[in-house]
């Protein structure tokens, strides 16, 4: 990856291209991170709605560990996204160059980390399927802020019901009829939105795809090309920061 390319991807300057790339890889990232660890945990967790639902059904039930379970995950995931807002807010008022590299850089040391002990600490079900659930919730958490707060809540990488629902609605624009009688403005289909819309879906489809084949084929190790891939992106600004602070008079 070139050098200028990957600052572009995660440093400070931020372009439209660079926000739909990124998004595409951190969509995929996600995917595969989601498949990888429901073969893991038999839990999905890059979506709070199913564990906020989960735990409203369980709590009714009466079956309080699955509650608990929930509710671990869903406030991992609040830390991951205020761990992405220090980080992001932290560099921001300091204008660092890699202003969200350092968000990214995290989540991949924390995907090393799962996929180097998970395959020790599997037989320690008891605590490894809660500890990896609230895991994952913070990395979901953390990579989820962090493409919010590049993109303005405009693109989501970590679950798609919003995706889905934005194509639904650019494609409703597409086939509608625009009657010529009427003075109101003409209805219009936003083309480059869809395509992005629909790029996103696929990349998070096909890291799922890939996640879970990986995932059955190499157990946990599969997760380290995908903190490598984070860790590629997010480098390079990093490096300029620690290259400038060097530079700087004592």
């Amino acid at each position: 990856m070139p050098l200028n390319y990957a600052r572009r991807l995660t440093g400070r300057t931020r372009t439209a291209q660079a926000n739909r790339h990124l998004g595409y890889t951190l969509a995929f990232v996600a995917g595969a991170t989601n498949a990888g660890g429901f073969l893991a945990v038999h839990q999905y967790t890059s979506h709070m709605t199913g564990i906020v639902s989960a735990m409203a059904d369980n709590l009714v039930l009466g079956v309080s560990d699955v509650v608990l379970s929930g509710l671990g995950g869903l406030v991992s995931f609040v830390l991951g996204a205020m761990a992405s807002a220090v980080l992001v807010n932290h560099a921001r008022r300091r204008q660092l160059f890699a202003e969200y590299a350092w968000p990214l850089l995290l989540e991949a040391g924390l995907l090393l980390c799962f996929g180097l002990a998970g395959a020790q600490l599997e037989g320690l079900r008891g605590l490894f399927v809660p500890g990896t659930v609230m895991l994952l919730c913070f990395i979901m958490g953390l990579q989820n802020a962090v493409m919010s707060k590049i993109t303005h809540s405009e693109i989501r990488t970590t679950h798609i019901t919003g995706t889905i629902t934005d194509i639904g609605i650019e494609l409703g624009k597409l086939v509608y009829w625009n009657d010529s009688r009427s003075s109101a403005p003409p209805v219009r289909a936003n083309s480059e939105r869809l395509r992005m819309l629909l790029a996103l879906a696929a990349s998070f489809f096909l890291g799922g795809l890939l996640g879970a084949w990986g995932f059955k084929g190499f157990g946990y190790l599969c997760t380290v090309p995908l903190a490598l891939v984070l860790v590629v992106m997010a480098c390079v600004p990093a490096l300029d920061d620690l290259r400038e602070r060097w530079r700087a008079p004592s």
